[in-house]
């Protein structure tokens, strides 16, 4: 107990020793400085010191712009780069699979392979002739206010309510006699017209290029939108005045009637009319002869 009791005496008195730290002029030897220090008095000025170091360290790196110095930590515009990227490659995305679908039903147009859309010819007769005293057909007051608030709108706008939203008049690609019609057993969702060779193929309606290109089967194929879900395909061509992009107006030549094709049976106009990927028949809304 009295030898720790002297060790301790000896390290209290060398912790509590006084040191003068003095700085001399070389030449005068004058006393510019003089401070006194214990060993205690150091060790805790750099503990302070160590730790404002930390601190202050740690402080730059976690709110200023110096950390993206440091291995490690990521940049703030490489993040928000990379979000704006991870946007963009979702939106080429969903265009990219929008095309492929509209890519997908072209193709289906070329090989007709579509299925084709059965009605219910009773069910529609039997609603026709349902009576209409059945039914409450007064209108409510919303649905009247409704009304006069169009009344008088249109009463200022005669001739903006003139205009009407669905207008189609189809003109005929060509006129000639039809060898083989619009049958569905067959799978022959076309028409075929026999017209002598280089007699021009015109557009039904206004309407954007979407193919144009040579087919070994059917030859020059050049397939139209008219918008609204209407496709239009002409087949068999010996030539095309068109090509793919192109916009067309009603009447417009876009391609020169032929024989081309494996599966042709000489000069006629294999023509074709779509709505919303149905086939449907031509000659309901176009007169060919």
């Amino acid at each position: 107990m009295a030898t720790e009791k002297k060790d301790r005496k000896k390290l209290a008195k060398k912790l509590l020793h006084k040191y003068r730290l003095v700085i001399l002029n070389e030449d005068t030897f004058e006393e510019r400085f003089a401070i006194k220090l214990t060993r205690l008095n150091v060790f805790v000025l750099l503990s302070l010191s160590t730790i404002f170091l930390i601190v202050a360290t740690i402080l730059l790196i976690a709110f200023t712009p110096l950390r993206e110095y440091i291995p490690g930590y990521s940049s703030t515009a490489l993040k928000k780069e990379a979000i704006t990227l991870n946007y963009k490659t979702d939106s080429l995305q969903q265009v990219i699979a929008l095309n492929e679908q509209y890519f997908e039903s072209i193709k289906r147009v070329l090989k007709g392979d579509v299925s084709t859309v059965t009605f219910n010819k009773d069910s529609i007769i039997k609603a026709a002739e349902l009576d209409a005293k059945e039914f409450n057909l007064a209108p409510s007051k919303e649905d009247s206010l409704l009304r006069e608030k169009v009344d008088k709108e249109d009463k200022y706008n005669l001739f903006e309510s003139a205009t009407s939203k669905v207008n189609f008049v189809l003109f005929p690609p060509v006129t000639g006699t039809i060898s083989e019609g619009y049958n569905v057993k067959e799978k022959h969702f076309a028409i075929d017209i026999v017209v002598a060779k280089d007699t021009p193929v015109k557009a039904i309606a206004d309407g954007t290029v979407i193919f144009a290109e040579w087919n070994t089967q059917t030859g020059y194929v050049i397939i139209i939108d008219h918008g609204s879900g209407l496709i239009s395909a002409y087949k068999h061509n010996a030539s095309l005045t068109k090509a793919q992009g192109d916009l067309v107006k009603t009447g417009e030549v876009i391609a020169i009637s032929g024989n081309t094709g494996e599966l042709t049976t000489g000069p006629h106009l294999h023509f074709e009319l779509w709505s919303d990927g149905y086939p449907i028949d031509p000659t309901t809304f176009i007169d060919f002869e």
